[in-house]
């Protein structure tokens, strides 16, 4: 099986894990580490929305906590028939996120098709205007450290 669908497939497995035969609109998500390890996490809802956190945020912050770089994220919800799952491609936010580790990550994507189809696209792909390259020296991404500092 090829490594971006086990990606997804870790996202769903995550989903349904945490829940199980859920009618609502929930997601999950997968990130995979330049080692090959893959993290997990969920969206954490609450009845304050401005609590919220999209479900990439806590994969995101477990790799940016171990020191380890992100090479690709996956983000899932269950499709509108039981059994069904659709990606979702990264909000502004999470690409800003993901952003940390440069342009060259993958992300996964609604493909054309319609319901359980994807692609995997960089992010320059999804953002090829992005903000941060006007404050560089050069005008390139900023680097993994100067998102730090």
């Amino acid at each position: 099986m090829d490594s971006n669908q086990v990606l997804v497939n870790s996202a769903i497995e995550q989903l349904r894990a945490r829940w199980p035969g859920a009618q609502d609109s929930v997601a999950a998500a997968a990130v995979r580490l330049e080692d090959g390890q893959i993290l997990t996490s969920v969206s954490f809802d609450n009845f304050n929305a401005a609590a919220t956190m999209c479900p990439e945020a806590g994969a995101v912050a477990q790799a940016y906590t171990l020191g380890k770089r992100v090479i690709a994220s996956a983000c899932v919800t269950n499709g509108t028939q039981e059994g069904t799952y659709q990606v979702l491609a990264p909000c502004g936010i999470c690409q800003e996120r993901l952003a940390v580790w440069g342009p060259d990550v993958l992300a996964a994507v609604p493909g054309p098709e319609g319901t359980n189809t994807w692609d995997m696209l960089p992010l320059r792909a999804l953002n090829p205007y992005y903000w941060a390259t006007s404050f560089t020296a050069d005008g390139h991404w900023p680097s993994t450290t100067e998102h730090g500092e």
